[in-house]
Formats: C-alpha cells, structure tokens, sequence
C-alpha cells in the first residue's frame, strides 16, 4: 500500500488536509500566491522540526539534495530559503494555529482510554508556562524585561496521553494568572497548577464551574481552621483541614470552604501545603494527584530539546507564532501516529528514528519493527544512557 511513497509522505498521510485547505481559504493564505503555497510551507517547516534543521539555508539544502522526490512527498517546486522565509513572514500564523488546535482534537480522541498514572476516572489537567528568551535587539516586539525579550508558551496539558488541550503564545509580560481568563473551564474536571495561578477570584470562577483545582498555598495565604480530620502522620500528611479565607478581600472573592492540606516529604525534608476545593478525594490522592502536575514540565523539556522552538529561522512575530504552533502540530502529529499505529517505542524514539528515515521508501511500521528487533537483544544496561527523557 505503501510501495513508492517516502516515510515523509506516508506520516503526512496522517493530516487532515481537508480542514487544513477549509482553515487557508478562510484566511486567504493562498491568495495570490505562485510558489510554495501553505501546504508546502507547512510540510517544509515540519520537515525542519523532525529532522531540526538549523536554519532556512539548512532546509533548503537537505532538502534540495532530495529533488527527485520532492514531488512524492508534496512539493511543486524546489523550496527556497528566500520563499519560505517570507511565507513565514506573511503568511498568517493563525492558519497554523487553528490546524494545530484541529489535530489537538483528533490526538484527544484518540487518547480519551489512556490510562492515567492516577486511578481516577475524571479528566486531569496540568496548567503552567514556560519562556523562551529572545534578544531584544532583534526581537523587539517580544519586550519583557529592560534588557531582555521573551515568549511564554502557556500550556494546558491533558494527562491522558501528555497531549496539550489549550496553547496559547504570549510576549514574557503577561502573567500566568491571566490565562485563567481565556480557559473554558469543563464541568467535573481537576485543574492542577503552582502558586502562579493562586487567585481566588479566578479560581472561585473554576468552582462555581463545578470543576476543581489543585494548588499551593502561598506563605503568606492567610485562613481560619473550622474542622481538622485525622491524618496519620507516619505518611507525610500533617495536617488535612477545611478551612475559610481570613482575609475581608480573599473571603469576598472566595467565599466557599476550602481544604487545606500540610504534607512534609519523609525523604526531603520539604513542607508544602496545598489548597483545593475538592474534599472527595483522600489527602494521600491530592498529594499524589498533584506530583502529576510535573508532567508538563517534562513535555515543555521535550519540546526545547526536541523541537526548533528555541532557535528561530525569523524573526518577526509571525514569523516565531508560525513556527511555534508548527511545532505543536509536529508533536500532536507524532502523537497520533504513535497511537494509530501501535507503536510501542517512546515519542523520543519515533522522533529519532522518522528523522533519519524521512527519504526513506517503506511502511512506517516495518521502520519501527525493525528497530525493535534490532534493540530487542541488545543487553543495554551497562551504556551510557545519552537521552533518557
């Protein structure tokens, strides 16, 4: 079924093109335009994702040393530094966005039986950020502190499948909290977040939503007892209390009781309280529930050290924003081809492996096959493990 087409070709199979041409002609991306249209554009900036290129004249050589199969694997003409530069110049980067938010969906879909390292049945979200610095001389759009300009790639992520549900691209000035705004809060669901989020207005929004959060009290979070349930202390758990806001401000933005749970780490040492609304949940599950927030930290890692996001081939804001949500879209797309073809390698390895066989003619699935039977034997536990993420 697959004779002839390159692995490039058959992972681009994958789209759904359909709604990615409907998301162009909405925006007119092709308008007027001769050369490298927005599919093109699209495929020659995931091609530099997977095999992270280092810059526009690296994309165009890699792929122009392939030129007798640029036409299988999509392309009309040969891509030119110059031309795709200025795609990423002009054309809108909301046509990506909302691609992105398109295969954000199906990749959801797909991992709504995933199970969780939690045993809970209600979905689980981890919300935090993270900054990519920039040079203020050459990206001044992106101004954030007097010397210094940065993004903030605000993430919300589902921990069924690590898949990230909301993204949302900011310059470094805005503040976490803000975000909360721009959620569409889904009823039931647990909302998992650091003392960047710790705002009681907002977070009275998320209960009256009949969802619940899972935060940290900050140092100087002042509440009342009114009940003390028994804890056993041989765990960690030192305290598991309901308690009300003492503040007049903090009282009349939440005036609802909240639970108040001290956990100290036998290992470390380390005391942290946590504050949430939900008091179905026993204190040893919200403090487990809560180490799970730590998953988005590992997927912004994977995607500093996996995907071009760090180093931009322009430099205007549409021109990063573009790049930026390509480089989601490359990782849900992953996603779902990890997914619809039951592979059983890491998201790592499939990365590591598309990359060096992107030209190459065969099914995807024969590739990781034969990886795994290559691997399979090998007695490994004496190597030096380089990217163990």
């Amino acid at each position: 079924m697959n004779a002839g087409q390159t692995m490039f070709a058959q992972l681009m199979d994958h789209l759904p093109w359909t709604s990615f041409n409907r998301i162009v002609k909405r925006y007119q991306g092709d308008h007027c335009v001769k050369q490298l249209r927005c599919a093109e554009q699209y495929r020659a900036m995931a091609f530099a994702q997977i095999t992270y290129r280092e810059g526009l004249r690296d994309i165009e050589a890699c792929l122009a040393i392939q030129a007798k199969k640029l036409y299988h694997m999509g392309f009309r003409n040969p891509v030119k530094r110059s031309t795709l530069a200025d795609a990423n110049e002009l054309r809108d980067w909301r046509i990506y966005a909302e691609f992105a938010h398109v295969l954000i969906r199906q990749a959801r879909a797909l991992y709504a039986t995933e199970k969780m390292e939690v045993d809970l049945e209600e979905t689980v979200y981890a919300l935090d950020s993270t900054t990519i610095d920039l040079c203020l001389s050459v990206f001044p759009w992106a101004s954030f502190r007097r010397a210094k300009a940065a993004v903030k790639v605000h993430t919300l992520l589902d921990l069924r499948g690590y898949v990230p549900s909301f993204i949302h691209i900011s310059n470094g000035k805005l503040h976490d909290v803000n975000v909360l705004d721009m959620l569409v809060i889904e009823p039931g669901a647990f909302y998992l977040m650091d003392r960047a989020y710790l705002d009681f207005l907002r977070l009275h929004e998320i209960h009256l939503a009949g969802a619940f959060f899972f935060t940290r009290a900050k140092s100087n979070t002042d509440v009342r007892r009114l009940y003390s349930a028994p804890t056993d202390r041989s765990t960690g758990i030192m305290c598991d209390q309901t308690v009300v806001l003492n503040g007049a401000k903090s009282r009349q933005a939440f005036p609802a009781h909240l639970r108040r749970i001290r956990f100290k780490d036998p290992e470390t040492g380390n005391t942290i309280v946590f504050l949430t609304n939900n008091f179905a949940l026993s204190a040893a599950q919200v403090c487990e529930l809560y180490r799970q927030r730590w998953h988005v930290e590992v997927f912004f890692k994977w995607i500093k050290q996996h995907l071009r996001i760090k180093k931009f081939y322009g430099y205007s804001e549409n021109a990063v924003k573009t790049q930026i949500w390509i480089a989601v879209s490359t990782y849900v797309l992953i996603a779902i081809v990890k997914k619809r073809l039951g592979l059983d390698q890491s998201m790592h390895s499939i990365l590591q492996i598309l990359s060096l066989s992107l030209f190459e003619k065969m099914p995807i699935q024969q590739a990781f096959a034969r990886d795994a039977n290559t691997t399979g034997d090998l007695d490994l536990r004496n190597q030096l493990v380089l990217f163990d993420y």
